[in-house]
Protein backbone atom coordinates (compact mmCIF):
# COMPACT_ATOMS: atom_id res chain seq x y z
CA UNK A 1 0.00 0.00 0.00
CA UNK A 2 1.24 3.54 -0.60
CA UNK A 3 0.86 6.19 1.58
CA UNK A 4 2.03 9.93 1.05
CA UNK A 5 1.59 11.96 4.50
CA UNK A 6 1.77 15.62 5.28
CA UNK A 7 3.85 16.85 8.27
CA UNK A 8 1.36 17.00 11.08
CA UNK A 9 0.16 13.07 11.48
CA UNK A 10 3.78 12.17 11.27
CA UNK A 11 4.76 14.37 13.90
CA UNK A 12 1.64 14.04 15.98
CA UNK A 13 2.46 10.21 16.09
CA UNK A 14 6.47 10.91 17.02
CA UNK A 15 5.61 12.90 20.07
CA UNK A 16 3.30 10.38 21.46
CA UNK A 17 5.68 7.53 20.43
CA UNK A 18 3.56 5.90 18.67
CA UNK A 19 5.13 6.41 14.86
CA UNK A 20 4.83 2.74 14.69
CA UNK A 21 1.14 2.32 14.01
CA UNK A 22 2.15 3.75 10.43
CA UNK A 23 4.70 1.29 9.95
CA UNK A 24 2.74 -1.70 11.02
CA UNK A 25 -0.32 -0.35 8.99
CA UNK A 26 0.99 0.72 5.76
CA UNK A 27 4.94 -0.24 5.62
CA UNK A 28 6.99 2.23 4.00
CA UNK A 29 5.23 5.98 4.23
CA UNK A 30 6.53 8.41 0.93
CA UNK A 31 6.62 12.43 2.28
CA UNK A 32 7.35 15.00 -0.32
CA UNK A 33 10.95 17.03 0.40
CA UNK A 34 8.91 19.59 2.21
CA UNK A 35 7.49 17.78 4.45
CA UNK A 36 10.62 16.62 5.04
CA UNK A 37 11.70 19.71 6.26
CA UNK A 38 8.88 20.77 8.19
CA UNK A 39 10.13 17.55 10.11
CA UNK A 40 13.13 17.97 10.45
CA UNK A 41 12.57 21.53 11.99
CA UNK A 42 10.33 19.41 15.12
CA UNK A 43 12.43 16.49 15.06
CA UNK A 44 16.48 15.45 15.31
CA UNK A 45 15.79 12.31 13.13
CA UNK A 46 13.48 10.74 11.15
CA UNK A 47 12.42 6.77 11.38
CA UNK A 48 14.18 5.00 8.88
CA UNK A 49 10.86 3.82 6.99
CA UNK A 50 9.78 7.31 5.59
CA UNK A 51 10.76 7.82 2.21
CA UNK A 52 11.45 11.21 0.51
CA UNK A 53 10.51 11.80 -3.06
CA UNK A 54 10.30 15.54 -4.68
CA UNK A 55 6.75 16.06 -6.67
CA UNK A 56 7.62 16.99 -10.56
CA UNK A 57 5.00 19.16 -11.70
CA UNK A 58 5.96 22.22 -9.40
CA UNK A 59 3.60 24.83 -11.46
CA UNK A 60 0.65 22.51 -9.95
CA UNK A 61 2.34 22.90 -6.36
CA UNK A 62 2.58 26.82 -6.58
CA UNK A 63 -0.93 26.86 -7.51
CA UNK A 64 -2.01 24.77 -4.41
CA UNK A 65 0.65 27.61 -2.62
CA UNK A 66 -1.98 30.30 -3.08
CA UNK A 67 -4.12 28.51 -0.29
CA UNK A 68 -2.24 25.56 0.90
CA UNK A 69 1.34 25.41 2.48
CA UNK A 70 4.15 24.21 1.03
CA UNK A 71 4.00 20.67 2.66
CA UNK A 72 0.45 20.21 2.24
CA UNK A 73 0.72 21.38 -1.57
CA UNK A 74 3.47 19.18 -2.38
CA UNK A 75 1.91 16.32 -0.81
CA UNK A 76 -1.42 16.37 -2.35
CA UNK A 77 0.92 16.58 -5.92
CA UNK A 78 2.75 14.18 -4.78
CA UNK A 79 -0.41 11.88 -4.31
CA UNK A 80 -1.57 12.22 -7.23
CA UNK A 81 1.60 11.52 -9.27
CA UNK A 82 2.37 8.27 -7.25
CA UNK A 83 -1.11 7.16 -7.13
CA UNK A 84 -1.29 7.14 -3.88
CA UNK A 85 -3.94 4.68 -1.94
CA UNK A 86 -4.03 6.96 0.29
CA UNK A 87 -3.22 10.77 1.74
CA UNK A 88 -3.13 11.23 4.96
CA UNK A 89 -3.63 14.61 6.11
CA UNK A 90 -5.78 16.33 8.58
CA UNK A 91 -5.83 20.11 7.70
CA UNK A 92 -9.97 20.93 6.17
CA UNK A 93 -8.51 23.02 3.48
CA UNK A 94 -5.93 20.33 2.12
CA UNK A 95 -7.98 17.84 2.80
CA UNK A 96 -11.19 19.63 0.14
CA UNK A 97 -8.17 20.44 -2.42
CA UNK A 98 -7.08 16.79 -2.32
CA UNK A 99 -10.58 15.40 -2.69
CA UNK A 100 -11.28 17.82 -5.56
CA UNK A 101 -7.85 16.44 -7.16
CA UNK A 102 -10.04 12.85 -6.35
CA UNK A 103 -7.64 11.39 -4.43
CA UNK A 104 -8.08 9.42 -1.20
CA UNK A 105 -7.73 11.16 1.95
CA UNK A 106 -7.70 9.85 5.52
CA UNK A 107 -6.85 11.94 8.76
CA UNK A 108 -4.86 11.00 11.91
CA UNK A 109 -8.28 9.84 13.67
CA UNK A 110 -9.23 7.07 10.62
CA UNK A 111 -5.73 5.67 10.90
CA UNK A 112 -6.48 5.41 14.66
CA UNK A 113 -9.67 3.67 14.07
CA UNK A 114 -7.96 1.26 11.58
CA UNK A 115 -5.10 0.50 13.82
CA UNK A 116 -8.07 -0.08 16.80
CA UNK A 117 -9.67 -2.57 14.63
CA UNK A 118 -6.38 -4.07 14.22
CA UNK A 119 -5.12 -4.60 17.87
CA UNK A 120 -2.83 -2.10 17.69
CA UNK A 121 -4.18 0.45 20.31
CA UNK A 122 -5.59 -0.48 23.25
CA UNK A 123 -7.75 2.26 23.97
CA UNK A 124 -8.68 4.48 21.28
CA UNK A 125 -9.50 7.12 24.68
CA UNK A 126 -6.24 7.13 25.91
CA UNK A 127 -4.51 7.99 23.00
CA UNK A 128 -6.42 10.74 21.69
CA UNK A 129 -5.53 12.09 25.22
CA UNK A 130 -2.01 11.76 24.68
CA UNK A 131 -2.04 13.36 21.46
CA UNK A 132 -3.93 16.37 22.79
CA UNK A 133 -1.76 16.57 25.89
CA UNK A 134 1.68 15.17 24.60
CA UNK A 135 1.62 16.40 20.86
CA UNK A 136 -0.61 19.16 21.13
CA UNK A 137 -2.76 18.06 18.39
CA UNK A 138 -6.23 20.26 18.26
CA UNK A 139 -9.62 17.54 18.19
CA UNK A 140 -12.82 19.27 18.74
CA UNK A 141 -15.33 17.30 21.32
CA UNK A 142 -17.29 16.37 18.32
CA UNK A 143 -14.32 14.44 16.71
CA UNK A 144 -13.66 12.95 20.08
CA UNK A 145 -17.22 12.00 20.36
CA UNK A 146 -17.07 10.38 16.81
CA UNK A 147 -13.67 8.40 17.29
CA UNK A 148 -14.55 6.75 20.68
CA UNK A 149 -18.25 6.06 19.23
CA UNK A 150 -16.91 4.31 15.91
CA UNK A 151 -14.05 2.38 17.98
CA UNK A 152 -16.77 1.12 20.51
CA UNK A 153 -15.56 3.12 23.36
Amino acid sequence: MLVVSDTSPITALLAIDRFDILESLYGAIVVPSAVERELLGYHETLPGSIQVRAPANVEEVQRLRLDLDEGEAEAIVLAGELHADFLLMDEALGRERARAAHLSVIGLVGVLLVAKRHGLIISMADTLMQLQDRAGFYLSERVVRLALEQAGE
